[in-house]
């Protein structure tokens, strides 16, 4: 039924779990597998001058996240393609980038986790699978946190 599904990755113990159904849909699908992570890099230019250090140490924090779930597909044997674009400038939303490479790549299943925030937490926080839903160009797995 799917050839061609990705999993976006943050880090987060949530994204941990929609990984982990990407995964064994892939393995039961015998389909390829995708793994986004963005890495968000106008949030720190935004907040003020930071050293490249501090910058370094963002795309650190994301190349261990992204060796992380490549790791956890690996020990499944699955294969993975990885994608880590970067956003540097304002205007672009990681909702809008993870749904830009989905259709880049030709996905046919998007799995995302959600934390499922809702009021005052949803509406200061946001939510990125909330924007993903309306940008997605393919079927959505949204997965809860536990």
């Amino acid at each position: 039924m799917y050839q061609r599904i990705m999993a976006a990755v943050d880090g987060s113990e949530t994204a941990e779990r929609g990984l982990n159904e990407a995964i064994r849909l892939a393995q039961d699908q015998k389909a390829k597998l995708a793994i986004a992570h963005v890495i968000d890099l106008v949030i720190v230019y935004g907040a003020g001058q930071f050293p490249g250090a501090y910058i370094e140490a963002t795309r650190e924090v994301a190349q261990q996240t992204i060796a992380r779930a490549r790791k956890m597909a690996m020990d499944a044997g699955v294969d993975a393609e990885i994608f880590a674009p970067e956003i540097v400038t304002s205007g672009y939303h990681v909702a809008d980038t993870i749904a830009q490479v989905a259709r880049d790549w030709k996905a046919d299943l998007l799995v995302v986790g959600t934390h499922g925030r809702r009021g005052v937490s949803r509406l200061l926080i946001g939510s990125v699978a909330e924007r993903i839903v309306r940008l997605a160009p393919c079927p959505l797995l949204l997965i809860r946190a536990a």
